[in-house]
């Protein structure tokens, strides 16, 4: 750098000093430049704090206190001689609860039996409980073609009424062949 623009450096920052300002009459006088050099050194201001809103925060509020009352699900319960399947849904078909006899015993012979879909419907009822259900629906299905339902059905139907739950429908919604395929054997049958 030259002399020269040291001097016009120097004599612009010396200027600058000079020229700050105070404001008469404000709570805490703050220094700021004059028009000329607020490109070379912001005002610096105070700004007030504003105060927030506080929001209302209840303590204490419990979760028992925030379910909502009479919540409906509907039951689906798919018992075959095999097996016993317990899927619960809201009535939006979004699954709260899926609990089937395999899950409860682990004796392959014994997933079919009553007692098994007894406890796997207490386990179903105790989750959908939790979540606010209080009134269901029952769908009972079965094989299809089947003449009657499994032997865990009417168990879990029952256990569901021992829970507290209020049914306010059962329905069997076993399918059922009209016509159908045609029957294995032929014209005359099957001959032994």
């Amino acid at each position: 750098m030259s002399e020269k623009e040291e001097k016009t450096l120097g004599s612009k920052a010396s200027g600058a000093a000079q020229e700050l300002k105070t404001i008469p009459g404000h709570r805490k006088s703050a220094e700021f430049p004059s028009a000329e050099n607020t490109r070379d050194f912001p005002a610096k201001m105070e700004i007030e704090k504003t105060k927030e809103p506080q929001l209302e925060v209840k303590m204490g509020e419990r979760k028992s206190d925030r379910k909502e009352k009479n919540v409906t699900g509907i039951v689906y319960i798919h018992s075959t001689f095999n097996n016993t399947i317990i899927h619960v849904t809201d009535m939006a078909n979004n699954t709260l609860a899926q609990v089937s006899g395999g899950r409860i015993t682990k004796q392959s012979r014994l997933k079919a039996t009553p007692t098994v879909a007894m406890f796997a419907a207490k386990r179903a009822a105790e989750i959908i409980k939790e979540l606010g259900v209080t009134s269901i629906y029952i769908r009972i299905k079965s094989s299809p073609g089947s003449t009657t339902s499994g032997p865990g059905s009417h168990a879990a139907v029952k256990s569901f009424d021992r829970e507290g739950l209020k049914i306010l429908n059962i329905l069997d919604t076993t399918a059922i062949p009209r016509g159908g395929p045609k029957v294995a054997g032929g014209k005359r049958g099957r001959r032994v």
